[in-house]
């Protein structure tokens, strides 16, 4: 996926379309306790507002609708996941009465393996870390003659680029952004509505401590593998970098910032005490790395994405344990 094959802005409307037959655009909004606490001007991207709680639902929908005008929706579709791209396929898939059937790794979260169930897929719990389940489900796809879907595509993007170009026309005086990477398409999304909206603003990507192959990578130049070890970041514990992503990050993000579990914790809990919104762990680590980078960014305005929302109860209780 070169620069040239990023959405423009008529593929975003469009895509938008696509997406608005589904649900409404997601607020944003500036809370004044977040802004004090990073000493600027907040906004918070609520994408835990969506129908599946998460980003990814854009994708899911604009990739089956591409699909569809092609003449090419299959009988079964396949995918890999570690919870909210396996909700966006179930949901798009059951819309197109397509079988759905998504690999997890052991130990996915069982709050978001219910909530895929409930949309009508069939699950499989296979290895130790996305990559492995991703694997498999390539694998599995081949056997039974299925369409694999994957978790970084140009249709995929088309579709999660619709929020940023919502957040972006929302917000057009903001300075710095910050977009957790996973597999990389809510981040090249940022990029392609930055681009079409020629918009000013410095992306900055968010990864875990403990899954660095996307700093690592924009570093070596090349994809390089990083182990896994983030227990709270599910959304971005991926090894592998996908080399189209890492094409467009390395040339468009201005930096990339890690951070710990802890941090991630913390912001967790900080977004719940200031906006009563709930975050999983990817969806607090935009707030993290701003929290990192305070003097950096004191009285700019900055946007957050808060990517979704789907976090076990159980984890979420220990978080906000004093």
């Amino acid at each position: 996926m070169p620069h040239s094959a990023l959405p423009s802005l008529a593929d975003i409307e469009a895509a938008s379309r696509v997406v608005y037959d589904q649900f409404q655009p997601t607020p944003q909004y500036h809370w004044q306790l977040l802004s004090e606490k990073l000493g600027a001007h907040c906004w918070l991207k609520h994408e835990n507002h969506t129908p599946v709680g998460a980003f990814k639902i854009r994708g899911g929908l604009t990739y089956f609708a591409q699909m569809a005008v092609r003449n090419t929706l299959p009988a079964e579709v396949i995918s890999a996941t570690r919870g909210n791209h396996g909700q966006s396929i179930a949901w798009a898939a059951r819309r197109h009465g397509v079988r759905c059937t998504i690999v997890v790794p052991h130990g996915n979260s069982v709050e978001k393996n219910a909530a895929m169930r409930a949309l009508g897929a069939s699950l499989i719990e296979h290895g130790d870390d996305f990559q492995a389940a991703r694997e498999h489900a390539i694998a599995l796809a081949e056997q039974r003659g299925a369409h694999m879907v994957p978790s970084f595509h140009a249709d995929l993007v088309s579709g999660v680029s619709t929020y940023w170009w919502e957040f972006l026309r929302a917000v057009p005086d903001m300075h710095t952004a910050y977009v957790p990477i996973g597999l990389g398409s809510g981040a090249c999304a940022a990029v392609a509505a930055k681009l079409a909206l020629q918009h000013p603003v410095r992306i900055v990507g968010v990864v875990s401590t403990g899954a660095t192959t996307y700093r690592d990578s924009i570093a070596a130049g090349e994809v390089v593998e990083a182990a896994v070890t983030t227990q709270i970041a599910d959304g971005m514990a991926v090894r592998r970098a996908d080399p189209q992503a890492l094409a467009i990050l390395r040339q468009h993000l201005d930096r990339v910032v890690a951070v710990s579990d802890d941090e991630i914790a913390a912001a967790m809990q900080l977004l719940f005490t200031s906006t009563h919104n709930v975050a999983e762990g990817a969806g607090a680590a935009a707030l993290a790395a701003a929290l990192q980078e305070r003097a950096a960014i004191a009285g700019q305005t900055v946007g957050l994405a808060l990517t979704g929302g789907n976090v076990d109860a159980a984890v979420f209780a220990q978080v906000l344990a004093p």
